[in-house]
């Protein structure tokens, strides 16, 4: 299908905090209990509407242990947007986010959009941040913030296409110079009959990295 834009993202984030399962519920609507620990990086496309423009999200998850971090850092390079996810039952996950941005901001474009997610809020009774707690880390970093469940899928939709509207506003407001590729969008040949639904139907394959 052919679209406006491609936008490419990038999720961040500690190992288990659910960045797989996000992909996985964004690009085929479905959960998987047990994921396996992600190798290197995954993949993930899906075509979404901004503005009655066709925009194809090309979404690359990472894999959040140390040893992998060199390879994750090749990633920053070229991504129009970050996913910075944390596990809102996991104190640690929360406390490790500034480490998480100051390496995002190290190797991406100053213009890269960053969405903060607390994930797995279907686990409330368990929960070890508070939404407050979110917001502020948001707040002070000028990030835009969300809490999400993978499981349910609530504001999964939202996060990935929030995030997408916002890198469009840069877009049309000038930020953005979009004959550079290396800003992690690129132009395509726009249908000159567009759907209204907001989205259609993704992809979702693994691209593992040694």
């Amino acid at each position: 299908m052919s679209y406006a834009y491609l936008f490419k993202y990038i999720i961040i984030g500690d190992t288990g905090v659910g960045k797989s399962c996000l992909l996985l519920q964004f690009t085929d609507k479905r959960f998987q209990a047990i994921h396996e620990l992600t190798i290197g990086v995954e993949f993930g496309a899906r075509m979404v509407a901004i503005d009655e423009r066709q925009i194809k999200l090309q979404i690359w998850d990472t894999a959040g242990q140390e040893s992998f971090r060199s390879i994750t850092r090749s990633y920053y390079r070229g991504a129009a947007g970050a996913l910075l996810v944390y596990d809102i039952t996991r104190r640690e996950t929360f406390n490790h986010l500034t480490r998480w941005l100051e390496e995002a901001r190290q190797n991406s474009n100053s213009n890269m959009v960053v969405m903060l997610i607390g994930n797995k809020s279907d686990l409330g009774h368990r929960r070890a941040v508070s939404t407050d707690e979110g917001e502020e880390f948001a707040r002070k970093n000028g990030l835009v913030f969300m809490e999400t469940s993978a499981k349910t899928s609530s504001n999964v939709e939202r996060a990935f296409i929030d995030t997408a509207s916002t890198i469009h506003e840069n877009i049309t407001a000038g930020v953005f110079d979009v004959t550079n590729e290396s800003l992690g969008i690129k132009v395509g040949v726009a249908s000159s009959e567009l759907p209204n639904s907001s989205s259609t139907a993704g992809s979702y394959a693994h691209k593992n990295c040694c």
